[in-house]
């Protein structure tokens, strides 16, 4: 479903010259089953103290599959062909050894949590498990799960929000592939989808470049309302459409002229409120700070063709505004961490840039007296091979165990989970699912995903999440 304002040649916030268009998701409540209720949820948020709260999470996808060695779980003591050519760095917290590419990450490591334990991936090379925690395959019939920031939408989301519940800042792989997507829940969840084409360049592959085109100009959007239409004009052509509409709603038996009325409803306040094109828009943000999610160019390693470079951290700057402002979730993505080849000199360059905008990020979130309230994750769809392949001196894919970080949400940072074998190739002790993930992602927006169903298109409640439990450590 999606409405547009269109009008005159303008400028978005990117200076990318475009017309004006808004696809945005319209926010219905109507769901049941054995599982909590909506009045159930709202309820229990108010009882929480959570109503009217900013809980919100930054999902930072690396892009590619992030090598564990080269990260959080480096083995200096395995032979040279497995731990690579970087050694550890210790962090904060006494005993506790990440790569030496992550220094500002080592230094804050009391406000993260080390996942050495990721299991579950499919192998797929997308972001999308990274945004529901289930394969895509899961459901396929009825449309798929939805990512997680469309369920928010659908459960925390309102027609009067001045800005949207989901913002989909990923570029690269996940945009080509939509791994943001709202599954059954159907188009009227999808993310607001800006271009950043404009302001963050990132490479495709060449097999992508037809499939990004296939997709066609609509998942992107810009939210600048035209100046030629007034906030009474656009209310005046919502009342019109609305009462063109009530003889079709009275026989539509699916429910999708009242989710019109209210995705027109929310369109028209994030439109003529301006706060989300005000949240997109770096110039008004301190330059001082700017600077700050600058990462420093450090002369070293290889910046490969679809990997990106310093000035990416301002993804994170983004994602911070855009959760100031009431955004609920927000996806971005870093690339480009598909190491097939030249391992080490890519590392050396990018993962240097992740580490600055992780630190950042949560420093800034917490001298914002945010950080309690936004839940920060960072991964990747699987890991990389122990061993390093003899032809290209890259890792390939791994989806045994991989590497995560957490931020935020109140939990208990400062603390590493699970241990892997002598080679960072599989778990011996604690594995920690991608759906442990989300539950505890869900646990930090005050939802039992195990408890809260939504309707899928035949009517059935789905529960949030059919297995996984939030991790006990961080409570």
């Amino acid at each position: 479903m999606m409405l547009k304002v269109i009008g005159p040649r303008m400028k978005n916030c990117a200076g990318t010259g475009r017309r004006t268009f808004l696809s945005a998701g319209s926010l219905g409540f109507a769901f049941g089953g054995s599982g909590w209720t909506l009045p159930d949820l709202l309820r229990a948020e108010e009882k929480a103290g959570l109503s009217g709260s900013r809980k919100a999470v930054i999902n930072i996808h690396l892009d590619g599959g992030p090598p564990q060695l080269e990260t959080i779980d480096p083995k200096p003591d395995a032979p040279r062909e497995i731990r690579g050519e970087f050694g550890p760095v210790q962090t904060s917290i006494p005993g506790l050894q990440i790569s030496e590419l992550m220094p500002r990450v080592a230094a804050a490591a009391q406000d993260f949590v080390f996942v050495r334990t990721l299991v579950g991936s499919d192998g797929r090379h997308h972001a999308f498990q990274c945004q529901s925690g289930f394969p895509e395959t899961e459901l396929a019939a009825l449309g798929g799960r939805p990512a997680m920031g469309c369920t928010l939408s659908r459960l925390m989301g309102s027609p009067d929000d001045v800005v949207p519940a989901f913002v989909d800042l990923m570029q690269g792989r996940p945009l080509v592939r939509n791994s943001a997507r709202p599954g059954f829940l159907g188009p009227s969840y999808q993310p607001f989808r800006p271009d950043l084409s404009g302001m963050f360049r990132r490479q495709l592959e060449p097999g992508m470049v037809n499939e990004l085109k296939r997709l066609g100009t609509d998942q992107t959007v810009s939210l600048t309302l035209n100046a030629s239409l007034s906030q009474t004009r656009l209310n005046n052509r919502r009342e019109l459409l609305q009462g063109l509409d009530q003889i079709r709603r009275q026989v539509d038996a699916s429910g999708m002229m009242d989710a019109m009325d209210r995705f027109q409803q929310q369109a028209v306040g994030i439109l003529t409120s301006g706060e989300f094109a005000r949240a997109m828009d770096l110039s008004q943000e301190d330059p001082e700070v700017v600077s700050r999610y600058t990462a420093p160019a450090t002369g070293r390693g290889v910046q490969s063709a679809t990997s990106e470079g310093p000035d990416c951290v301002r993804k994170f700057l983004l994602a911070r505004r855009l959760v100031e402002a009431g955004v609920r979730c927000v996806s971005v993505s870093i690339s480009d961490f598909d190491t097939h080849s030249a391992n080490f000199s890519r590392m050396q360059n990018l993962v240097p840039i992740v580490d600055h905008g992780l630190a950042v990020l949560v420093e800034d979130l917490k001298q914002r007296g945010l950080l309690d309230d936004v839940t920060v994750v960072a991964w990747g769809e699987f890991g990389r091979t122990p061993r390093i392949n003899d032809k290209n001196g890259g890792r390939d894919h791994w989806p045994r165990v991989g590497p995560a970080l957490l931020a935020g949400g109140g939990m208990k940072t400062g603390q590493v989970i699970g241990v892997t074998d002598r080679i960072a190739g599989a778990p011996v002790s604690r594995p920690v699912h991608y759906k442990d993930v989300f539950a505890t992602l869900y646990r930090n927006m005050g939802i039992d995903a195990r408890q809260v169903t939504i309707d899928d298109p035949q009517g059935r409640p789905q529960y949030l999440l059919d297995d996984g439990q939030p991790l006990a450590e961080l409570v």
